[in-house]
């Protein structure tokens, strides 16, 4: 199953990386939080509207967009 690391982000407009920012890190566009942190706090049972307001430089429309290639995945995965 993919997870939000295994994926290419690179066709989702709500993220971006440059190498000379958090690492080049894939991060929420217009911040400096990474996609992992949605994925981690995800994984520790936080809920979507309790991640973007933990980390308000995310909305959630853009980590809407981060789950949906995750939920293709996975649903093409299962079948």
């Amino acid at each position: 199953m993919a997870t939000g690391t295994d994926l290419d982000w690179a066709g989702c407009p709500a993220v971006e990386h440059d190498p000379r920012r958090v690492s080049g890190a894939w991060v929420f566009r217009g911040s400096r939080i990474p996609v992992a942190a949605l994925f981690e706090n995800l994984e520790d049972g936080v809920s979507l509207e309790e991640f973007v307001e933990l980390f308000p430089g995310v909305s959630v429309a853009q980590a809407r967009l981060v789950l949906a290639p995750v939920a293709r995945s996975t649903a093409a995965t299962v079948v």
